[in-house]
């Protein structure tokens, strides 16, 4: 499967905004502070955008802040479609409920990155049993927890401490500490998506 090896500090200043793709150095060591232009570019382009490139730019955002390649997203966007309800909101819930985004939201894993190394190398368990798909849509009512054999980890503990000062958990989900586990206890609105973006916008874009 294809993946982004490049600098993800790159994508920041492409986009012209945090993504969080380094977890607790995006709040004390963004690069966007220092260099705040867009890569190949010395001085802030000129002109008004266009209504397609306002669109691009929106999609590219969200993409790039769950770490997926371009298939995964159309495909989601296109089971979107197809649901009843609105479009937008189903397409961020499907995103917020992927099993690597709420290993990091659970604050197990500090970025998108790191929760999909945890579950692509079988440190996750989804009621139970071990789950090895980072894409796995977590049903309602589902348990998502660490192997205990993680509790020790470096990488966990630091996460939990970032996770502690730097962000709150979602009310859609029940965190146990002692257990490291979390709860999917409803699906989340689209008030509480972790992606500040305008998800109209996107819905457009694939709608063109």
């Amino acid at each position: 499967m294809a993946r982004y090896t490049g600098a993800v500090c790159r994508l920041c200043r492409r986009e012209q905004t945090k993504l969080f793709l380094k977890g607790e150095k995006c709040y004390t060591k963004c690069i966007l502070d220092s260099r705040p232009t867009p890569p190949g570019m010395a001085k802030p382009q000129r002109g008004k955008p266009s209504e397609y490139q306002i669109r691009l730019r929106e999609k590219q955002k969200l993409k790039r802040m769950m770490m997926m390649t371009e298939t995964p997203l159309v495909k989601a966007m296109a089971d979107a479609s197809r649901s009843p309800g609105n479009s937008a909101a189903v397409l961020l819930r499907t995103l917020e409920t992927r099993l690597d985004n709420i290993v990091r939201r659970l604050g197990l894993a500090t970025s998108v990155n790191t929760a999909r190394q945890l579950v692509s190398h079988g440190h996750v368990r989804v009621n139970g049993k071990t789950v090895d798909i980072p894409s796995f849509s977590v049903p309602v009512g589902a348990e998502v927890a660490l192997d205990p054999k993680m509790k020790d980890n470096v990488g966990v503990k630091l996460a939990l401490e970032f996770a502690d000062k730097k962000t709150n958990r979602p009310a859609f989900l029940v965190f146990d500490a002692e257990k490291l586990s979390g709860k999917l206890v409803r699906e989340p609105g689209r008030e509480e998506s972790s992606f500040p973006v305008n998800d109209r916008l996107i819905v457009e874009y694939y709608s063109r």
